[in-house]
């Protein structure tokens, strides 16, 4: 094709054709990789690479193009870079992710570590950098946090034990888990984020389409698994001892840890984890509950002003 350019005697065209060409070679990151492969290209590969190396001037080449996403990017291949490379005797062109690029997958795969079921999307945002530290309990809730993530940042395995915390409504619990699930994501961590009360309505629906074993292990398994408001539901016998209580029995058999959210402390959710829907008093029962919670928990009091009324 470029032979069959350059025979063509309209002296218009043979003009822009050298002016193109002079653009393309003097083209600065051309000029360096002609430079950089002096020993391998040939005048005749240079011309058979004018269109390869005429597409690689047309774009943002060296750094991303600062377009805000990369849905408004300009390059041929929205988020990527051109990188000229030489194949088989040939100059020839890929595409590398730029900067923006990256960013967003790192975004979507951070993300992707995270799987909530029926929790807010304000509380999966939250991040520890944005835990307001104005009670010494959220102080040391902080400061544990970070102990956590430390410890795998250090060994590589996760704390056997998550935290079971406790305090009024509003004071911002949920937000911690989310904020955790965060911090873990960006070391590619995944956790399940449960809204408990939603949780156990969506497992008495299960049985009718045949999911619910498939959804209990799906949680049960779970890397880090989050359950958030633990007892604000209206337990019954059924998904205290065979959901809760398969979910809680696994993860301790396992030592996987897993973190959990209540208005009552220790002694108030196993005083409701005994109440059942028919009126009846289960104390042995609700022990056992307890007994596998305080196995995969650590108990911390989260005190402060309740932030959905400020």
């Amino acid at each position: 094709m470029n032979r069959a350019l350059r025979n063509i005697k309209i002296p218009s065209f043979q003009q822009r054709y050298a002016a193109m060409k002079e653009e393309i070679l003097n083209h600065p990151q051309v000029t360096q990789f002609l430079a950089e492969n002096a020993d391998k290209i040939t005048p005749d590969m240079v011309e058979r690479g004018m269109p390869k190396l005429y597409e690689y001037i047309g774009q943002a080449t060296t750094m991303c193009c600062g377009a805000n996403g990369t849905g408004k990017c300009t390059n041929l291949l929205a988020g990527h870079i051109p990188k000229l490379y030489i194949l088989r005797g040939d100059i020839d062109l890929k595409y590398e992710r730029c900067e923006q690029q990256l960013r967003e997958d790192e975004h979507r795969e951070t993300a992707d570590m995270i799987s909530s079921m029926h929790m807010p999307k304000d509380v999966l945002k939250a991040t520890l950098k944005d835990l307001m530290i104005d009670d010494h309990s959220r102080v040391e809730i902080a400061h544990k946090a970070a102990d956590f993530v430390a410890q795998y940042k250090q060994t590589g395995e996760l704390p056997e034990k998550g935290f079971y915390l406790y305090g009024q409504f509003g004071v911002g619990k949920s937000f911690v888990l989310g904020a955790i699930a965060n911090e873990l994501a960006t070391l590619k961590i995944k956790s399940v984020v449960v809204f408990v009360p939603e949780f156990l309505r969506e497992m008495k629906n299960s049985i009718a389409d045949n999911s619910l074993n498939e959804k209990i292990d799906y949680v049960k398994k779970a890397p880090v698994l989050m359950l958030d408001d633990i007892g604000a539901e209206t337990m019954s016998a059924w998904t205290r001892d065979e959901i809760l209580a398969t979910i809680l029995h696994y993860r301790m058999s396992e030592r996987l840890p897993t973190f959990i959210t209540s208005n009552f402390d220790y002694a108030g959710l196993e005083h409701h984890l005994a109440q059942s829907q028919r009126g009846d008093v289960e104390v042995v029962k609700a022990a056992r509950m307890m007994e596998r919670i305080k196995a995969v928990t650590v108990p911390i009091r989260m005190d402060g002003v309740n932030r959905r009324n400020s």
